[in-house]
């Protein structure tokens, strides 16, 4: 029987916060001792807006996503994979897991066209060097998977026409958790799941299928988690069993999700 496989979607505090990190690098740690397989996505927000902030270029959002002019994509590319990448790697192998960083790029295993943005008002919106996914060949990841090591891949590709782009992580993770036939797609993020009235954990909405997203979709549904629950849902359409969405600032819900079943966080369905 081949291993089960699960794609974490990694950001927020949990990636600024050293001793998560290592906590983090614990959990998936105890997941591959349980036998599966896990890959990992990373934004990088934070540390972008210092990158940024560093190279006096301002940063500039339009429904919740960055502007990417040539220049800012520049200083995103050094910060996501020379920075944010680097010390992931270099955090998870002191944890005993044989971590290989990766971007879109690696082997041309992601392929991307400029996006084409639609505001809430209906014009059309030039974000810049801001790509959507349009192949992923599964290839690389399937053989580090199958010889045991976890790839980290920060979500930047390359156009057939050798542009580089900056890519939302959110969507770039339900878009490979779909490629690779992942089995659970796990997104963390700086709350315990999606809040009815926030922040009364009484109101924890635990399931969601895609009607009640809908209804929810601008008023319970606002901001970043927008592009996270929209990733779910894109991956559940297109294959992956599972999707839920948990608090990277609370690490050990990881295996208490997965290894204990345990109801925690918001769970997306079909």
């Amino acid at each position: 029987m081949s291993k089960q496989r699960i794609l974490i979607k990694y950001g927020g505090n949990a990636m600024t916060n050293l001793q998560l990190q290592h906590e983090i690098a614990a959990q998936i740690f105890k997941l591959q001792e349980a036998g599966f397989e896990v890959i990992m996505v990373h934004g990088g927000g934070p540390f972008i807006n210092k990158a940024l902030e560093k190279a006096a270029i301002k940063s500039q959002f339009v429904d919740g996503l960055r502007v990417t002019e040539a220049k800012a994509f520049s200083e995103i590319q050094k910060a996501l994979i020379g920075e944010v990448n680097a010390d992931l790697i270099s955090t998870l192998n002191q944890n005993k897991i044989k971590a290989i960083g990766l971007s879109g790029k690696d082997a041309g295993m992601v392929h991307a066209k400029k996006y084409q943005h639609k505001s809430a008002g209906g014009d059309m919106v030039d974000l810049g060097l801001v790509g959507e996914i349009i192949h992923i060949d599964d290839t690389l990841i399937n053989l580090l998977c199958e010889a045991g090591y976890v790839p980290v891949v920060a979500c930047i590709a390359d156009g057939f026409d050798g542009i580089s782009y900056n890519i939302n992580a959110d969507t770039f993770a339900g878009k490979l958790a779909a490629a690779v036939n992942a089995d659970q797609l796990i997104v963390l993020t700086d709350v315990d799941g999606l809040f009815l009235n926030y922040p009364d954990p009484s109101s924890i909405i635990r399931e969601l299928n895609e009607v009640a997203v809908m209804a929810h979709m601008g008023t319970t549904i606002q901001g970043g988690m927008i592009p996270k629950i929209q990733s779910c849902m894109l991956a559940l359409n297109e294959g992956v069993n599972k999707a839920i969405i948990l608090n990277g600032t609370k690490p050990e819900q990881i295996a208490k999700y997965v290894l204990d079943n345990e109801k925690i966080g918001t769970t997306l369905t079909l």
